[in-house]
């Protein structure tokens, strides 16, 4: 059996009691009428009451004096409004003397006060509209699913997010900025609000409020008492935005006439707004201008909140009690008198726990009963309004759960991308037309952004209090979801998506969107199959990405935020869908006309400016996906990137054409290279036409000496240091950019290429012996970095800057094991705690510690802002800030302390010695073509890199003598050679080129030779490293052949630093 109880006012028969000539009802009575009836929903305006039930059927009762019950004459019992007999009623919502209600049907309908076009017909009116009557421009396609009214506005709520209101505007209330008129006459949608997930709606007197799903707050309109909980009394005519509740995990809201009350995940209750009848529950009567949490209801887990025009109540349903505060003239309060009170009391009645323990264990806390000769009842829902509260109840034994305000019901929350919209899509059989149902959630869905913004929300309530540290985005779901879309059988599902992105959704997207939830989307979308095609690249992927570059700084900020977040894998989906438009638009044909050229030139751009997006985040974000995933691999075989470099070169990078020099990033190594060797070609060509000019005026003017087109080193192997000095003084910047030559005095050899490398290796040899000291050697990473406290001169430090340029311009890997902090500064970027990890990982796992320490930092790790160094097995004790020694280091200036050691390292403390070797750096590989590099490129470029293909280095073999391919020997070398472990192969690297490394350009650029040699079986394979050639003996037996190279790979020594 189910019943309703009512109390509070009923002076104008608004409890529906009938025949009492009670004023009020100071405590619930039952409202027999309805006993045994199902309840759909209970509304109270100021002096009337409607009463849905669940077979669709609608009551009023109280005041007719504006025709607000829609009948004729008022009413002291529920009467049935006949306006509904053929259309059955699913929602209402009254305001202070107006009603609106919706049908199974979607229909809407309005009747009550029009004095301020609050009914949405047209035209405000101060005729008595009795009758309700359909509101136009709402059909069963825009399905209204929720409605609130305010005492004189209307707020309407659709399935797709939009938000429409009506009615009087005089404090703002319908969120519309300034009107002329101060109200509205018809439905007009709110506009500043698209986008956002809006879960719930909710109006006051004359203030509004919007509750998106993931518990943030907009309110509007009237603010006199602090009721928008804004910190201030200033009336607002935009929705704004409640900050101080952001994180609070609201979940509902509710507004009394001039208050406002919120109910969160863990059944906490905040108040706000008017106080001076108690109806904030704060135990005082003051006004609240931020929402503040009712201390007395803590500890307990409400369920339910519901506000009259000056009280309150909360429903804690596993004590079955409601609570109630604020003016209780009226009785509205349920306890028994007519007193305010300023902190929850409990509302008198037979009421008992939703979850009632058995036997005689239950205690007082868990069962309470007030009057013992009534029935027991379990409360299920409460209602209030004007002065009256309603109470929906049940008796325990139909076991009827208590509704929790905090859970969406399905029917009245927001259309989402969901299982049930998508398996009804699957359902569609290959040739069938599409149902109008999935027409119609497919076209709403996918063309609204609120919608997609809605969907595929993290569960257990983690996307609560979105921000740019909380997406709230559950990528595995809608994964999912797109994945069934995209097996769905009916190829017009994704027709349909694909019109209505492009038609309806992307046109909408605003450049300034209200809040950081209207931009999931742009997360989401991207997991939808149609961007897996690129020949969607110019009416949906590239419009698509140009919305994402139009955003303003504060959205694109919170995006990069939130792609720097990613998981590895979708970040570089991403990725390649703007990487495949790229090559999918370079390999169509030629255009046929000028529009088909514009259109693909701004697809290249869009898709080249995200790209860039795409990789400044993943650079600056800790490397998400390895840098050369950004390589597109075609580039060079599509475009003339040489005729690119050179354009923009004498384009300076600015305006015009798109360069994709100005995309650096999405050349590959090779490309690098061809473009690093054609601005060598240039300098070198200038440089040589300057020489062919001086040696041609040779001929008429003797005083001037021909130049060399090379540059060219005469170099004693007993002073390899000294004359490399002497003779690169006197060069000029020019000369650095010319093809090196390298003359061994004393030797026939003509410079190949081997007597360079040979030059590289002896010359490495000397200037990293430990004598000169010009570098410190860390152990545990096997890394060298510039040594602080060295007596040599800068000039030393500028010659290994020259020979790492002279090496990257004569395509010549050296072993010089240098961090990758290096490279960043010479491209001058910013060097972080990952450098020093490379460098010092000792080191830097204490950092790590120190930052991650969350008890008393100044206790456990005694620390000050002083580093001690060993200077020449003394102690040195450096501050790294004025007066560090006095500053100690705590959990507030860890940061800092951190920063500035990694500084001290890697920058003041060798400022002197890197200076001098980026000035040799410069003279050889100065100019723009630097900035085409990451720094772990230029690495490579200087010292190789580890990619190995053991497979290719073995292709490209080249044999000399009676060797070939099929030869015994070569073909079991061969065999032992695959057999080996990585380790090893290493270091058969190392002994046949001197580095274990391997150039930029991979292992094809690797090319050995083998030879036969005499002796027999019992000698070693030799090496020739200047010339990657290998001396091998004609071994017949595998297992010999295996003994003696690992033997002559295990002797080898490379040139390192020991």
């Amino acid at each position: 059996m189910t019943a309703v109880f009512c109390w509070g006012g009923a002076s104008q028969g608004q409890l529906g009691l009938g025949g009492s000539e009670e004023q009020k009802a100071v405590q619930p009575q039952q409202l027999e009428v309805f006993q045994g009836r199902e309840i759909q929903q209970i509304s109270c305006g100021l002096e009337h009451t409607l009463i849905a039930l669940k077979d669709g059927s609608l009551y009023s009762c109280g005041s007719n004096t504006y025709g607000q019950l829609g009948k004729e004459k008022s009413s002291g019992k529920p009467e049935l409004v006949g306006a509904f007999e053929t259309g059955m009623v699913r929602l209402i919502a009254c305001g202070a003397y107006h009603n609106i209600a919706v049908t199974d049907s979607k229909q809407v309908y309005s009747w009550g006060q029009n004095s301020h076009g609050q009914l949405g017909r047209g035209e405000a009116d101060k005729n008595f509209n009795r009758v309700p009557r359909l509101l136009k421009g709402f059909s069963a396609s825009s399905c209204v699913i929720q409605v609130a009214c305010g005492d004189k506005h209307t707020v309407i709520l659709t399935r797709d997010g939009s938000i429409f209101v009506c009615g009087d505007h005089s404090h703002g209330q319908l969120g519309m900025g300034n009107l002329p008129q101060g109200r509205l006459d018809c439905p007009v949608k709110l506009k500043c609000m698209l986008g956002l997930p809006i879960g719930q709606i909710a109006a006051g007197g004359h203030h509004s409020f919007a509750l998106t799903l993931s518990g943030t707050l907009f309110g509007w309109g009237k603010n006199n008492f602090g009721q928008l909980g804004l910190g201030d009394e200033k009336d607002r005519l935009f929705p704004t935005l409640a900050k101080s509740v952001r994180n609070q995990k609201i979940k509902y809201v509710c507004c009394g006439e001039d208050h406002s009350v919120l109910l969160t995940q863990e059944g906490g209750v905040f108040t706000f707004g008017a106080g001076s009848h108690g109806q904030l529950g704060h135990n005082s009567l003051n006004n609240e201008l931020l929402p503040r949490k009712v201390f007395e209801l803590m500890g307990s887990e409400v369920t339910q909140i519901a506000s009259g025009r000056r009280h309150t109540l909360a429903l804690v349903p596993l004590r079955g009690r409601v609570y109630s505060f604020g003016l209780g003239a009226s009785g509205q309060l349920g306890t028994g008198n007519t007193s305010n009170c300023n902190s929850p009391s409990t509302v008198k009645g037979p009421w008992v726990p939703a979850v009632v323990t058995n036997g005689p264990s239950s205690s007082d806390s868990s069962m309470e009963v007030d009057d013992t000769k009534s029935e027991a009842y379990v409360i299920r829902t409460i209602y209030s309004g004007g002065d009256q509260c309603f109470m929906y109840t049940a008796k325990p034994d139909l076991h009827m759960r208590a509704e929790d305000f905090r859970t969406q019901k399905p029917h009245y929350t927001l259309l989402t991308l969901n299982e049930d919209v998508v398996e009804r899509c699957v359902a569609v059989q290959k040739d069938a037309r599409l149902p109008l149902e999935v027409t119609a959630d497919l076209e709403m869905v996918f063309s609204s952004a609120s919608c997609l913004n809605g969907s595929f929300l993290l569960r257990d309530n983690r996307h609560l209090g979105s921000s740019r540290l909380n997406h709230g985005i559950d990528f595995d779901a809608a994964q999912e979801i797109f994945q069934m879309l995209k097996n769905a059988p009916n190829t017009l599902i994704s027709h349909q998506i694909c019109a209505t992105l492009e038609q309806k959704l992307l046109p909408s997207l605003p450049i300034s969107p209200p809040d950081i939830e209207a931009i999931r989307l742009y997360l989401v979308l991207p997991f939808c199959h149609i961007f897996e095609n690129p020949n969607f690249y110019s009416t949906i992927i590239c419009p698509f990405g140009q919305s994402i570059i139009s955003l303003d700084k504060v959205a694109t900020k919170v995006i990069d935020q939130w792609w720097s977040k990613l998981r590895s894998r979708d970040f570089k989906k991403l990725v390649t869908i703007y990487k495949q438009c790229v090559v999918f638009i370079l390999q169509e044909p030629h255009a046929k006309n000028e529009f088909e050229v514009l259109v693909r030139q701004k697809g290249l751009h869009v898709s080249m400016e995200i790209l860039r997006k795409l990789y400044t985040v993943n650079d600056g974000g800790g490397q998400i996906i390895p840098y050369d995933s950004f390589y597109i691999w075609e580039l060079k075989d599509k475009v003339d990137i040489r005729a690119d470099y050179v354009n923009w070169i004498q384009s300076k990078g600015s305006g015009g054409m798109l360069s994709f020099c100005n995309f650096p990033f999405v050349f590959d190594a090779q490309a690098k290279t061809l473009l690093l060797h054609t601005d060598a070609v240039m300098q070198m060509q200038l440089a040589v036409d300057e020489v062919h000019r001086r040696n041609f005026s040779s001929l008429f003017i003797p005083t001037i000496d021909p130049v060399n087109p090379c540059l060219v080193l005469y170099i004693d192997r007993r002073s390899v240091v000294q004359d490399t000095i002497n003779q690169l003084a006197k060069q000029g910047s020019t000369d650095f950019k010319k093809p090196l030559k390298v003359i061994m005095k004393g030797e026939e050899a003509v410079d190949a290429g081997g007597v360079r490398k040979e030059f590289f290796l002896l010359l490495l040899r000397e200037i990293l012996d430990p004598k000169y000291g010009m570098f410190r050697y860390y152990e545990e990473s096997r890394m060298i970095w510039f040594n602080n406290k060295t007596f040599e001169d800068p000039v030393m430090f500028f010659l290994i800057g020259v020979l790492c340029g002279l090496a990257i311009y004569n395509n010549t890997i050296i072993d010089l094991p240098f961090p990758q902090a290096l490279y960043k500064k010479l491209l001058k970027r910013p060097v972080v705690m990952d450098d020093l990890r490379e460098l010092m990982p000792d080191v830097a796992k204490n950092m790590q510690e120190l930052l991650d320490y969350e008890d008393d930092v100044q206790e456990a790790f005694c620390l000050n802002f002083v580093i001690v160094q060993d200077n020449f097995g003394e102690p040195e004790h450096i501050e790294l800030i004025p007066d560090g020694a006095n500053i100690d280091v705590t959990a507030e200036n860890r940061h800092q302390y951190i920063d500035a050691y990694i500084d001290h390292i890697f920058n003041k403390s060798v400022q002197t010695q890197f200076e001098a070797f980026h000035t040799g750096f410069l003279k050889v590989c100065g100019g723009r073509v630097m900035d085409l590099f990451h720094p772990a490129e230029l690495q490579a470029m200087v010292v190789g890199n580890e990619n190995y293909d053991w497979e290719e280095l073995e292709k490209t073999a080249e044999y000399k003598g009676e060797y070939w391919r099929n030869h015994h020997t070569i073909k079991i070398f061969w065999e032992v050679f695959r057999e080996m472990t990585v380790s090893q192969k290493k270091k058969f690297l190392l002994f046949l080129t001197g580095s274990d490394r391997i150039p930029i350009l991979g292992m094809k650029a690797v090319k050995i030779f083998i030879q036969p040699t005499g002796g027999g079986e019992d000698y070693l394979p030799v090496a020739h490293t200047c010339f990657n050639l290998l001396d091998l003996p004609k071994f017949t037996n595998k297992d010999k052949l295996r003994q003696k190279l690992l033997q002559a790979v295990e002797q080898s020594e490379g040139f390192g630093l020991v």
